[in-house]
C-alpha cells in the first residue's frame, strides 16, 4: 500500500494513531484501543506469539513505526 511504502521510507514523519490504525486495517491487523489507564493500543495478528504497542501520543516516535513495519512484515511472511 501507498501508505506504507511511506512509512518505510520516512518512520520520521509525523505519524498519527489514525495512520497506525489505518495501517492495521489494510493488513488484518487487531488494533484495540487503550482501556482506561493505558496510553498504549495493541496490534495483534494470530499468526504471531507478539503483541505490539503503540502510545497514541503525537507524533509517535520513529521507534514504534520502525517496530509496527516489522510486525507487518513478519505477518505478511508467514504461513
Amino acid at each position: 500500500s501507498k501508505r506504507f511504502e511511506q512509512m518505510q521510507r520516512n518512520p520520521n514523519a509525523d505519524w498519527r494513531i489514525e495512520d497506525v490504525a489505518a495501517i492495521c486495517m489494510e493488513f488484518e491487523l487487531r488494533c484495540e484501543k487503550p482501556r482506561s489507564g493505558s496510553s498504549h493500543y495493541k496490534i495483534s495478528h494470530p499468526s504471531q506469539r507478539a503483541i505490539l504497542t503503540v502510545p497514541f501520543n503525537r507524533p509517535i516516535k520513529p521507534v514504534y513505526i520502525r517496530n509496527l513495519i516489522e510486525f507487518i512484515e513478519a505477518v505478511k511472511s508467514a504461513p
